[in-house]
């Protein structure tokens, strides 16, 4: 017996994605574009979206734009009652918007500590809230993917809100699969969580950072992170490329969807040796930051 074919199990389905405009959240909007589904491209961003919508329906096929921030739960709530109104069921919900911040813990602004809470966390919550009771309503096969992250398994200097984001998405996601399990609801609804290792995005362009007006605040080493993953990004996967990665998984019924498995799967299996023989999490010698160097 081969392989699922991924068009047989997603195509002609309405996917809705968040933080469609860049990155990864992209990647997917293409590839499910390419694999017939209609994108509802969801994000704040209007020129990134309304750009990636008329790339989309200049190559056939269906890309609607959607401008909503995942922090209002209401406006999420709208989106999910217009989405059923006007195209239809939802086979596939990717909750997939998030921020970066760098900078120590202390240093980190409480505004910038909220957006990314509200943002990385809330929002998820905010879309399966919205979105999960239509689709266990309706007895059509359906999928929700959140978007955690290779972060989600690790320990990282000077992103720990990111990181602490990540691992609260993971945590939601194996949470839900069971209750929706436990609710009946398995038979159709497929939960699953993304992890992606290094994707091409601009994500850490865009990340927050420490308040340069307080004089206790390190600002270099939150910019020195700033340029590691940078560093990162030149060599990062294509998003297109490691959304076609994704849907073969989910295709395949895996529940963690990574990107890149040998990599993020490493990145799991030390983790677990973490939690094994409980040894403190440990600094690696690139992540020492090194103030006389800076």
């Amino acid at each position: 017996m081969g392989a699922p074919d991924v068009r047989d199990i997603f195509g002609g389905g309405v996917a809705v994605i968040t933080g469609a405009g860049a990155g990864i959240g992209a990647g997917l909007a293409r590839h499910a574009h390419q694999l017939g589904m209609t994108v509802v491209l969801v994000d704040v961003d209007e020129p990134a979206v309304t750009a990636l919508r008329d790339e989309l329906a200049g190559a056939g096929g269906a890309a609607h734009v959607e401008l909503r921030d995942v922090r209002d739960p209401e406006g999420v709530v709208a989106l999910a009652e217009t989405v059923y109104r006007d195209l239809g069921p939802v086979r596939l919900l990717v909750n997939n918007a998030g921020v970066e911040q760098f900078g120590y813990l202390w240093d980190t602004p409480i505004s910038n500590w909220n957006r990314v809470m509200d943002i990385n966390v809330s929002g998820v919550y905010h879309g399966v809230r919205a979105f999960l009771p239509r689709m266990m309503a309706d007895p059509s096969p359906a999928w929700v993917w959140n978007l955690s992250s290779i972060g989600g398994v690790a320990a990282v200097p000077l992103q720990a809100p990111y990181i602490i984001s990540k691992h609260a998405v993971l945590a939601l996601t194996e949470c839900l699969r069971l209750e929706v399990e436990l609710a009946g609801h398995d038979d159709h609804i497929r939960i699953q969580a993304v992890l992606p290792g290094a994707v091409k995005s601009n994500i850490f362009e865009a990340a927050g950072g420490v308040d340069s007006d307080q004089p206790s605040s390190d600002v270099t080493a939150a910019e020195s992170q700033r340029t590691a993953m940078l560093e990162i990004k030149a060599a990062a996967m294509d998003p297109v490329e490691a959304a076609a990665v994704v849907f073969e998984q989910a295709a395949r019924g895996d529940f963690y969807l990574m990107t890149q498995p040998d990599y993020v799967g490493s990145a799991m299996a030390e983790r677990a040796q973490v939690l094994t023989t409980q040894v403190p999490p440990q600094l690696r010698s690139q992540q020492r930051f090194d103030p006389a160097k800076h």
